[in-house]
């Protein structure tokens, strides 16, 4: 297994003698745990822990607590990705973070919120393609090309090339086929990983999109045909772009290391 970037470059600061054992340790403490009052316990270890970044599920939570989570949060490692974010909750931490100057960055079809102190994570050399059957996969989609960018990777997509017109596959697929892993992204019947998986050399993540008519509809038609494919398909669960990008980018980051 190859080394974690982030310990190792720690690792190398401190035997070049720029930061002291002390310091060396703390930045390497997988375990590290931030309280916020009596509602949320911050996990500032994680991209030390498993070479991601920890990401916050804004559904469900009050705004006001969503804006001091994302400020504590980026206070703390430099960055803050949220997902699942509705306007509201996006003013609401826009505005927090403004007062602390900080940048936030709203891409609202992905409904992601990236609250920063300084600069774009460094690029791991890993490429992913993501593709969509239709316009009502692109959310989703979106969701997982955040992750992925946030994890160093470099992403391409194709959007709208589903099954129903594959005419317009191929010439999409054609510029991606150098990809170090596909997220292919599908409601209604699913049918699209399993057809890109049988035309490409490398990983394929199935994301079942919640879209579809009555019987097995919202994702679930989608999600049984991704798991029944004949093709190799890896399959997440539906609308899980979060885990799709997370997953491609650990495959893509190794390629790109190759």
């Amino acid at each position: 297994m190859p080394a974690n970037p982030h310990l190792a470059d720690v690792l190398a600061r401190y035997r070049a003698g720029t930061i002291s054992l002390d310091e060396a340790a703390e930045a390497i403490e997988g375990l590290r745990i931030d309280r916020l009052g009596e509602f949320a316990c911050i996990d500032l270890g994680r991209d030390v822990r498993c070479g991601m970044p920890e990401v916050v599920l804004a559904e469900g939570k009050d705004p006001s607590q969503l804006a001091q989570i994302a400020v504590r949060h980026a206070e703390s490692s430099g960055r803050c990705v949220i997902t699942r974010i509705t306007p509201e909750q996006a003013g609401s931490v826009m505005k927090a973070a403004g007062k602390e100057g900080m940048a936030a960055e709203y891409r609202k079809q992905g409904r992601v919120l990236i609250v920063s102190t300084g600069p774009a994570p460094e690029k791991c050399g890993g490429t992913i393609a993501i593709i969509t059957a239709g316009t009502s996969d692109i959310r989703v989609a979106e969701e997982a090309k955040v992750i992925a960018e946030e994890m160093g990777c470099t992403v391409r997509t194709a959007y709208d090339v589903g099954a129903a017109g594959i005419h317009r596959l191929f010439p999409a697929l054609k510029p991606l086929l150098d990809a170090h892993a596909f997220i292919v992204c599908a409601g209604r019947e699913g049918t699209l990983p399993a057809v890109v998986a049988g035309l490409v050399d490398r990983p394929v993540i199935g994301v079942p999109v919640s879209t579809g008519y009555g019987y097995m509809g919202e994702g679930r038609a989608a999600l049984a045909s991704m798991l029944q494919s004949c093709s190799v398909v890896a399959v997440v669960n539906i609308d899980a772009g979060f885990t799709a990008g997370a997953f491609a980018a650990r495959i893509a980051a190794l390629g790109g290391k190759a």
